[in-house]
Parts: C-alpha cells; sequence; structure tokens
C-alpha cells in the first residue's frame, strides 16, 4: 500500500521552506522587531521582507502592530501559532550545526 503525502504536513513544508521564511522566523524568535531592525538584521530587500511578512501574517504565524505614533511604529511578532514553531526551528539549527559544515556554506555563498 502506498503512503499519501499529509495534505497538511505538506503546505507546513511548502510554507517553511520558502526562500527567507526561516531566517525572518528565527530573527523573530528574539522578541519583537520594528522593520527597519529586521531590514538591518537580514540579507534581504525591503520589498521581499515586505512580501514576506505579509505572507506569514496572512497564515497568522506574524502579528503586526501598529502604534499610533508620530511617526507610525509597526512592529512585527510571532503570533502563538508562530511560537509554536521554536522547537521545530531550534531542531533544524542543531541538525544544521551538526551536518552542515562551514565549507558548504561558504560554497553555497559563491554560487549565489
Amino acid at each position: 500500500m502506498e503512503e499519501i503525502l499529509c495534505p497538511r504536513f505538506e503546505k507546513a513544508m511548502g510554507l517553511l521552506s520558502t526562500r527567507w521564511v526561516g531566517l525572518i522566523l528565527f530573527d523573530l524568535l528574539k522578541g519583537t522587531k520594528r522593520f527597519s531592525e529586521m531590514e538591518a538584521d537580514l540579507p534581504i530587500s525591503g520589498r521581499l521582507l515586505s512580501d514576506r511578512l505579509k505572507m506569514l501574517e496572512k497564515e497568522g504565524i506574524v502579528e503586526r502592530n501598529i502604534y499610533s505614533e508620530f511617526p507610525v511604529r509597526i512592529e512585527y511578532s510571532l503570533s502563538d501559532k508562530g511560537r509554536a514553531l521554536e522547537p521545530v526551528i531550534r531542531e533544524i539549527q542543531s541538525w544544521a550545526d551538526g551536518y552542515i559544515t562551514p565549507e558548504e556554506v561558504a560554497k553555497d555563498q559563491e554560487v549565489n
């Protein structure tokens, strides 16, 4: 009997494997961030960061809080759904620390 891939698992893997999503989530695990802080922390354009944050907000993983100040302050944080990903992200980091060499990372950076 052939085992069928669970559609929910497939959706989750597709979401988490979207380029830059893992780094954004890893950055937000440190706490609430303003857009400009995230833009400075991550090697990603502002436009792409904005697109990914909108996607994660739509999925209920990231929360966007707007503060009526002058100038307006917008902060991003992980929702409960997003914080539930912490053990998964930490395990991926642990696996990467054990199995991805600095040489492999450098090689990939040369290609990109």
